[in-house]
């Protein structure tokens, strides 16, 4: 746990930073936040882990408005009537509310989360109660890897694994929700699932057909040929 002073010098970063973003950022890019004042129209829905080391933005190469973040512990979905309440209805006002037309599912290595789902006692899941229920919607996920890792320590391939198959899951989460159903019948929404190797940069992307990563690369070209 922080000191006291630590806690008042990182809220007086925070401070500084909108100092610097009202005086510096703001001005430059006036125009940009008039448009904004007016209204949203995100073309897609990002959900993502709420780690602080994941920048949707950033990764994506996106600006302000572009994107209709949802981040939580995990970046868990509940199938629909599981648990409704801010996931569910955040999906629903996406889908119906502003129309978007890509969901993307973002998990990521060195995921605390994906630990603590393989290795509750370890990563303290017993002092986190609500952590602990919440994630149960990712149980499938850590069945799945445990048939692949059994008996071995929870290391970095490990929690890649279970990153990819809760994405995958939550995947499959999502096709429960009304809204998504109904825009994925009309073919006015995509759904895809991505992993985020924080240290080398890459994103790869998850086939819920093949349950194997690609390579944006390959991605990007064989939606181009369906394209042309």
């Amino acid at each position: 746990m922080p000191s006291c002073s630590e806690a008042r010098s990182s809220l007086l970063s925070l401070l500084r930073g909108v100092e610097h973003f009202n005086t510096e950022i703001f001005p430059a890019k006036k125009e940009l936040f008039a448009s904004l004042a007016k209204g949203q129209a995100p073309e897609a829905l990002f959900i993502a882990c709420a780690d602080s080391r994941i920048n949707p933005n950033l990764i994506t190469q996106t600006g302000p408005g572009d994107l209709f973040i949802l981040r939580n512990i995990g970046n868990l979905v509940p199938a629909y009537g599981e648990m409704l309440g801010g996931v569910s209805s955040a999906v629903e006002y996406a889908v119906l509310g502003l129309g978007v037309s890509t969901i993307i599912v973002c998990g990521h290595s060195d995921c605390g989360a994906m630990k603590a789902l393989m290795e509750p006692e370890k990563n303290g899941l017993d002092k986190m109660p609500t952590v602990r229920k919440w994630l149960r919607n990712a149980e499938a996920a850590r069945a799945a890897t445990l048939h692949t890792f059994t008996g071995e320590d929870v290391g970095p391939a490990t929690v890649r694994c279970v990153a990819e198959q809760n994405v995958l899951l939550q995947l499959a989460h999502l096709r429960t929700h009304p809204a998504v159903a109904a825009g994925l019948a009309k073919g006015t929404l995509f759904l895809q699932g991505w992993f985020y190797d924080i240290g080398s940069g890459e994103i790869t992307v998850l086939d819920e057909q093949t349950r194997k990563s690609l390579p944006i690369k390959t991605v990007i070209t064989q939606m181009e040929e369906k394209s042309a």
